[in-house]
């Protein structure tokens, strides 16, 4: 059994660039161990400190939140496409506003929104 694991580009610098990795994991815990096996710098940004999937990361099957189709008990079929993605939030809008109004003090380069999602330079001023 083969299932073709997408990474988001939040995740690329600890994967060394990888973009995606093919798993023979069953289902969604055998699928998280061997993903912080071959790239052990992901373990934080995948579980929290008591070893809890992090609530923000999701994980979707076939572009189906993987909540929906029984979560861990889900078994992964051969060809299934998993995507993990993280939940972003925050990030301003090129003014400096947040989305609520206030004010943000920005540095190029330096906000939430593109240094997460992994943009080499802020493309939120300028």
């Amino acid at each position: 059994m083969s299932v073709r694991v997408l990474l988001p580009n939040a995740f690329q610098k600890h994967t060394n660039g990888a973009r995606e990795i093919t798993s023979s994991a069953g289902n969604l815990p055998a699928l998280i161990t061997e993903i912080e096996t071959t790239f052990p710098a992901l373990k934080t940004h995948l579980r929290d400190e008591s070893g809890q999937v992090r609530k923000f990361i999701n994980f979707y099957v076939n572009e189906e939140d993987i909540r929906f189709l029984g979560n861990e008990k889900y078994a992964f079929q051969d060809g299934d496409e998993v995507l993990v993605i993280p939940s972003i939030a925050g990030g301003s809008w090129p003014d400096g506003r947040t989305a609520f109004g206030q004010e943000q003090k920005q540095e190029r380069g330096m906000c939430s929104c593109c240094s997460y999602c992994g943009q080499e330079e802020c493309i939120c001023s300028d």
